[in-house]
């Protein structure tokens, strides 16, 4: 039964648009990072989510995540079509309308999988990617937003994921490091970023976006709220300035990129933790976040693993590391339906969300692999070396980002 709430169900809107705005601003995030004849085909995997995704949520997704159970992996097809949703059904949270659940929600759904395009730069065609948008919404997000969200088994047993810490963060990136494994190196050196402020662009519109992420999943206007929203902004405020100490430190110049990814670091982390943990646990999330992050990037480096824009370091360490710092210092002062973690008295819960955690990084990992693999066999992965010369823009779209100066 719908207990309509004008303030809550009003804020959800704005925050649903909020969310919506993440994705263009990831897009404009990543084209900075990209040399100049690779903008648009990075642009693109992250704006044709946008459509297809929702193509995808409306037609099996939402009901994928929530209507039914199977198992407590996923969810039936009892609402495929948004079949038996009308204006006056309830979310589960029942002063809110489904319809606006759903297309709060949906925005999870678009900007998850444009994470991961990030870790295959200048190397993926389209057709590929398009299949692999299809595939792993429907093999690995759905069935974790069910499980961790939707009534699934982690769920029922206590599992505790804020804003997608393990559904968002944690599984992009290890599906970018299962990406960067199986399609291999770029055979032609690229040059970027070529676009510093446009990274800069990209990051204020996700950091403002964020605030809707996450302060959205309390799912109403209360004192939890207010405590996910000022996380949000000292975690990320924090993570900028320990990543840019460290890298300042090691490279001897502050760099305004190490300052921009550091507040993305800080974001991923504290997501799964904004609303079960006090400010100054976000403060330690900030730190700790912005150090592991840039020593985790710094790794890959060293093992020659091309993830092009860092998507593993910054996200699936970072999910992972919010997951387990959820486990030790969630408090229900903070949130009285959230849990105690380690520091306040259940070490019980730090254990199921590492078990969560490592099982969710297999699971994403192996399928995404897989994926890749069964892909492979219908249609080629990995664009050729003239196709990287050319450039992908030039290749694969027949478009240019900017006006073709001869070098």
């Amino acid at each position: 039964m719908l207990h309509l709430d004008t303030g809550n169900t009003g804020f959800m809107i704005l925050c649903t648009s909020l969310v919506m705005l993440m994705t263009p601003g990831l897009a404009f995030f990543y084209g900075g990072l990209v040399g100049r004849k690779n903008v648009l085909a990075i642009m693109i995997q992250s704006f044709v989510s946008m459509g297809w995704t929702t193509v995808i949520w409306y037609a099996y997704g939402y009901s994928l995540c929530f209507s039914g159970d199977w198992h407590g992996v996923v969810g039936n097809l009892h609402n495929a079509f948004l079949r038996g949703i009308a204006l006056n059904t309830p979310s589960p949270n029942d002063t809110i309308p489904a319809l606006v659940f759903i297309a709060y929600q949906m925005m999870f759904a678009i900007i998850t999988p444009a994470l991961i395009s990030g870790a295959f730069t200048n190397r993926v065609t389209f057709k590929a990617y398009m299949l692999f948008l299809t595939g792993w919404l429907t093999f690995v997000y759905f069935p974790f937003v069910h499980m961790v969200w939707g009534g699934g088994f982690l769920q029922q047993w206590g599992v505790k994921d804020f804003a997608g810490g393990i559904v968002v963060h944690n599984i992009a990136g290890m599906a970018a490091l299962a990406s960067v494994l199986y399609v291999g190196k770029r055979r032609v050196l690229d040059r970027g970023p070529h676009s510093i402020p446009l990274v800069a662009l990209g990051t204020g519109l996700l950091w403002f976006g964020w605030y809707g992420f996450n302060a959205g999943s309390e799912m109403r206007v209360d004192s939890v709220t207010a405590v996910a929203f000022l996380n949000t902004d000292v975690a990320a405020s924090f993570a900028a300035i320990a990543w840019l100490m460290v890298s300042w430190l090691n490279e001897k110049k502050p760099k305004f990129l190490g300052l921009l990814t550091g507040a993305v670091a800080g974001l991923a982390t504290v997501t799964p933790a904004a609303g079960y943990v006090s400010p100054t646990t976000a403060v330690i999330i900030g730190i700790v976040s912005g150090v592991v992050c840039y020593y985790a990037v710094e790794m890959k480096n060293k093992l020659h693993w091309d993830d092009a824009l860092d998507v593993w370091g910054v996200h699936g360490v970072g999910g992972f590391l919010g997951i387990v710092m959820l486990g030790i210092f969630a408090n229900k002062q903070f949130s009285p339906e959230g849990a105690n973690g380690l520091l306040y008295g259940d070490p019980t819960f730090l254990l199921k969300e590492v078990t969560a955690v490592v099982f969710s990084s297999v699971w994403a990992f192996v399928f995404t692999y897989a994926m890749l693999r069964i892909i492979d066999g219908f249609t080629p992965v990995k664009v050729t070396e003239l196709t990287e010369e050319m450039g992908l823009d030039e290749a694969q779209l027949g478009e240019h980002a900017y006006e073709q100066v001869p070098e």
